[in-house]
């Protein structure tokens, strides 16, 4: 018996997709740059769509990138059905330089005039937002801000407390919810909830307090946090009613990983898995 050895298809010497990747099951194109720092799977009616929307969030995931691409960057949109995933993009690294990249390629299809992008709290994605969207609203969502708060209990230590002790994961709870009080309550209810802590949370307060809120001058006023408070706080979007579920893009990304069911794929799975998303998105738009 002659056994023949499988052959794994992959991007060629500069950067382009077989044959197969480049169009969806419609076969309308559907790539809209490819090299070998970035590729962006996207077509013309998901871009016209995101045009329309003047909402914007986006999330990566590390679970499902190939051995040559760090991560998978999207951008999703409002619609009728969910918050949906429009373009996606294969990133070499997590630099500002990289998201500016994905951005400017996305930019350069259309007129795009988003009014605000929802994101996560990673300091590339920041910059890069600051960077490339300067005059647009940008927020970091719920979810991601509660979980930059539970790894810092993580990693303090203070894991068996917060399961142990109800007065103390009230009060982690409520450092969580200074992201929905008004912008100019932020310091008030921060010194508030910081008389009910015991000393076993020094550590993490003093990191929310550098990061979130900002460290108190020698004579008045605060520093300058990590992360501003208008990007962390979100009152104003609740209070509007303007869309704030990245913890819906989360779960896409989730969802997505357990779909392509293994850690790096090869580039014709990953790809593949993307074109089943596009086609299921077309088909629930009908």
């Amino acid at each position: 018996m002659i056994q023949r050895q499988r052959t794994t298809e992959t991007v060629d010497a500069d950067g382009r997709l077989p044959d197969k990747l480049r169009k969806t099951y419609r076969d309308e194109g559907f790539i809209s740059h490819e090299d070998k720092k970035l590729i962006i799977f996207t077509k013309k009616t998901n871009l016209s769509i995101l045009k329309q929307n003047k909402h914007w969030f986006a999330d990566r995931t590390f679970k499902v990138c190939l051995d040559d691409y760090y991560q998978l960057f999207t951008l999703h949109a409002m619609m009728t059905i969910a918050i949906t995933p429009l373009v996606y993009g294969l990133l070499i690294g997590k630099s500002a330089e990289d998201y500016n990249l994905f951005i400017e390629k996305v930019l350069e299809q259309d007129n795009f005039q988003p009014e605000s992008i929802m994101t996560d709290f990673e300091t590339g994605t920041i910059k890069s937002v600051k960077d490339m969207l300067p005059n647009i609203l940008h927020k970091g969502c719920l979810f991601h801000f509660s979980q930059v708060v539970w790894r810092q209990v993580q990693s303090k230590g203070l894991t068996t407390k917060y399961n142990e002790d109800e007065v103390f994961r009230l009060n982690v709870k409520q450092l969580i919810a200074l992201a929905i009080v008004p912008l100019d309550q932020i310091i008030i209810g921060f010194d508030l909830i910081c008389d009910q802590f015991d000393d076993d949370a020094d550590d993490l307060l003093e990191y929310f307090e550098k990061t979130c809120i900002g460290e108190p001058k020698r004579r008045t006023g605060r520093k300058k946090p990590e992360f501003d408070h208008k990007l962390w706080n979100i009152h104003d979007r609740v209070v509007a009613t303007v869309p704030r579920p990245n913890n819906s893009v989360e779960g896409w990304h989730n969802a997505f990983a357990n779909r392509v069911a293994i850690s790096h794929p090869t580039i014709v799975k990953l790809g593949e898995k993307v074109r089943r998303e596009q086609s299921k998105f077309e088909v629930d738009m009908t």
